[in-house]
């Protein structure tokens, strides 16, 4: 039987105070009060600064048995295309594995990284320098969505993230793959008019339920190859993620994928 596991792309926010976190809550108090309610969680501020061992033993020690990391990679690696930083993220990323809550490292690429053969064999020396880490892939531009790429993907051992984004021509379509025995959805937002205004007004969207169902088909295409699904709502503005990811886990509940 496989798993699905459903959460948020991060979970200390300030505008999450009042709305999911108890009001006048600190923010020490965040990750053990997340982690009753949801089993996974995306890092996020990985991204903008190198994590230290000391920050991550703590997350870990916060979380009970079982729960689940997945961790962005820095943006020096996913922006830039340099893994000189790789030997101390890996490190620090240390109390995690030792204690089987880091389920892998996500690397989101910007739209700017095009599908070319200078980055394809880029996304090779990702997946040897990581390994045996698991990698999930998302990326923003359009030329990536290809058989051959797909292919590509499964053959280096990179699980692909489907996501929910807005139809505007040049981004990803909501293409429900996997590529390897790990299935992984994000979900961002469908706010095309702002998409380009930046973060805050990007993501502030709230999906509704038939929105979240129209995944459905695309779940059970995704749970034909992998074992574990991973889903996170990045939609973080006002708690709406937090919100959206407790519908899309009674929907799931309504049906059966594996």
């Amino acid at each position: 039987m496989g798993r699905v596991l459903v959460g948020t792309s991060g979970y200390s926010f300030k505008d999450w105070v009042g709305t999911f976190y108890p009001e006048k809550y600190s923010s020490q108090k965040m990750l053990p009060f997340y982690a009753d309610e949801f089993d996974t969680v995306e890092v996020n501020f990985t991204y903008y600064r190198m994590p230290t061992e000391k920050t991550i033993a703590g997350m870990a020690k916060r979380t009970p048995d079982g729960f689940q990391f997945f961790v962005k990679a820095h943006g020096s690696m996913t922006h830039e295309s340099d893994l000189s930083a790789r030997d101390e993220f890996v490190a620090a990323l240390s109390p995690m594995r030792s204690e089987g809550k880091l389920a892998g490292l996500l690397f989101q690429f910007p739209q700017s990284f095009k599908n070319s053969e200078t980055n394809r064999k880029y996304l090779r020396a990702v997946s040897d320098a990581f390994a045996p880490e698991k990698i999930a892939v998302e990326f923003r531009d359009r030329s990536w969505d290809s058989p051959a790429v797909y292919e590509f993907l499964e053959g280096s051992g990179l699980s692909f993230v489907s996501v929910d984004e807005p139809q505007i021509s040049t981004l990803y379509p909501p293409v429900g793959k996997a590529t390897s025995e790990i299935g992984y959805l994000r979900f961002h937002s469908r706010n095309g008019a702002k998409w380009y205004k930046g973060g805050a007004e990007r993501y502030d969207y709230d999906y509704s339920d038939e929105e979240l169902r129209e995944w459905l088909p695309k779940l059970e295409e995704i749970a034909r190859k992998a074992s574990t699904l991973f889903i996170y709502f990045n939609n973080c503005h006002q708690g709406q993620a937090a919100e959206n990811a407790r519908r899309m886990r009674d929907i799931l509940g309504q049906v059966k994928l594996w």
